[in-house]
Formats: structure tokens, C-alpha cells, sequence
């Protein structure tokens, strides 16, 4: 049996994810942002162990990885919380940062690098990250005029861009990106054509299931099929580049195998 994390899981595909994994005999911990929205994470999936945080916050993802931690080690984490491709505006976290880019990009790598780390990572990306642009010069849109469809499809790149490098960086881990199509969840709107069903199976197979074709790192998955990516994804400078940045913004480093090569310098 194995115990997986799911970061957004108080509804949607997070929470569809968690009750497959439950279905298969797994342990699924459940992640909210806040109390009540805890409280429905429980009513859903009784008997499952909730971790708060709001992960617009720093203090919120390190709230979440203390937490996840004082569990015990965990066998793997659905990287899936998210804010979608309509924001009307660009908003700025407590923190200082973009908040699509604190929630969607930095609150997966803090929690990458503060969760003990597990066998196995899976992150959220989408069919959007082939239209991203790889700004590491502006990833705050300090600069840019806002566009929330760009700023989420960068997110997304970049999601995909955190999965491959830590498949580089620790051979130990396998570290893969998906994308669940465009399905009807709150972000994808009630007229999405996808298979809703497919887009959650994916997540368990690639954190849980033995097949060889899901023991695989460094991959990028629609529906349990391997897919072509953006250049940007494995373009170890994009990379690097990007670690470097949010190890800045957090002041936290990525635990690495020490016969890899990155510097947050």
C-alpha cells in the first residue's frame, strides 16, 4: 500500500484522484487551503488524513510540507492544485509574487524540496504548455501587460519544466508530468469534451501503478500515453534557470544527488 499526497484535493480531479487511489487500497492524503474547505475534503473521503495550507503563501506551502511530514514518509505526490487560465487581473500574493506563479509553479517546488522526498512526483501540466513562453527574465509579469490565459500557460511549462529537472537531478525519484485534458472541472468550465475519468486515472497510475510503462522518469503523459513537449521542458539551462529562481524566492534548495550537477548561484 502506498501513501500519496494530493496537493487541491478537496474537490475536483485532486479529489477524484484520491478516492481512486483509496479504491485501490492506497492511503490518500488530502491537502485543503483552508478549514472548511478541509471539512469537505473529510465529508468526501472519510477516514483520510487532511493537511491545510494556503499555498498562495509561502508560509502556507511550508505549512503543508511540516504537516505532510509529521505524517511519516510518503510514498508519493500528486503535485495538482492550481488556478486556472481565466484571472481578470494580475494579483499579488503577501509575498510579493504573481499569484498564479506562487500557487501553480512555486508552491510545487517548495514542497518538492521540503516534503521528504517520495519514490514517486507527479505534476499537473496541460496541453497549454506547448504555448508557453519560457520568461524566466519576467516570471512575475512585472514587466509583461497581463494575459491570463499566457501567464497560465506558462505556469504550466514551467510545472513541466520542474518535473523533468528533477527527474535529471535525482535518478532516485520518479519525477513525470501530465496533462489531463480538457476536462469539466471548475477550471475547465461544464462544456469541457475530455474524459474527466481519464485525466484522474492517470495521476494514480503514474504515482502508484506497477507497470513498467508508469516506472518510468522524465516523461510527459495524456491519458497513460507518452507526449512530445515543448522544447523548453528538457533545455537544462530553462531548467536550471528556473531552480535557480524559485530556490531565491523560497530559500529553499532542492535536495539533489550530489553526482548531479546544479547550482542555485
Amino acid at each position: 500500500m502506498s501513501r500519496v499526497l494530493i496537493t487541491g484535493s478537496s474537490d475536483g480531479l485532486g479529489l477524484m484522484a484520491a478516492k481512486e487511489l483509496a479504491r485501490n487500497g492506497h492511503e490518500a492524503v488530502l491537502h485543503a487551503r483552508n478549514e472548511r474547505r478541509a471539512a469537505d475534503a473529510r465529508a468526501a473521503l472519510p477516514g483520510a488524513a487532511v493537511v491545510i495550507g494556503d499555498l498562495s503563501s509561502l508560509e502556507g506551502m511550508h505549512q503543508v510540507a511540516t504537516q505532510a511530514n509529521a505524517l511519516g514518509k510518503l510514498d508519493g505526490v500528486i503535485h495538482n492544485a492550481a488556478l486556472g487560465y481565466r484571472e481578470p487581473r494580475r494579483v499579488v500574493t503577501a509575498d510579493g509574487l504573481s499569484q498564479v506563479f506562487a500557487v501553480n509553479v512555486l508552491a510545487s517546488y517548495v514542497l518538492s524540496s521540503s516534503i521528504e522526498m517520495p519514490r514517486r512526483l507527479v505534476y499537473l501540466s496541460s496541453g497549454l504548455h506547448r504555448s508557453g513562453q519560457a520568461a524566466l527574465d519576467d516570471l512575475q509579469w512585472e514587466r509583461r501587460t497581463w494575459n491570463g490565459l499566457q501567464a497560465y500557460s506558462d505556469s504550466k511549462l514551467f510545472d513541466a519544466v520542474l518535473s523533468s529537472a528533477i527527474a535529471r537531478l535525482r535518478p532516485d525519484v520518479l519525477s513525470n508530468a501530465l496533462e489531463p485534458g480538457w476536462v469539466a472541472t471548475k477550471m475547465g468550465g461544464p462544456s469541457a469534451p475530455d474524459d474527466l475519468t481519464l485525466g484522474a486515472q492517470t495521476q494514480v497510475w503514474l504515482v502508484s501503478s506497477e507497470d513498467a510503462e508508469a516506472k518510468v522518469s522524465g516523461r510527459y503523459f495524456y491519458h497513460q500515453r507518452p507526449q512530445q513537449t515543448h522544447p523548453a521542458v528538457n533545455d537544462h539551462a530553462v531548467q536550471d534557470g528556473l531552480l535557480a529562481i524559485c530556490a531565491r524566492l523560497s530559500g529553499v534548495e532542492l535536495p539533489t544527488d550530489r553526482k548531479t550537477r546544479w547550482t542555485s548561484a
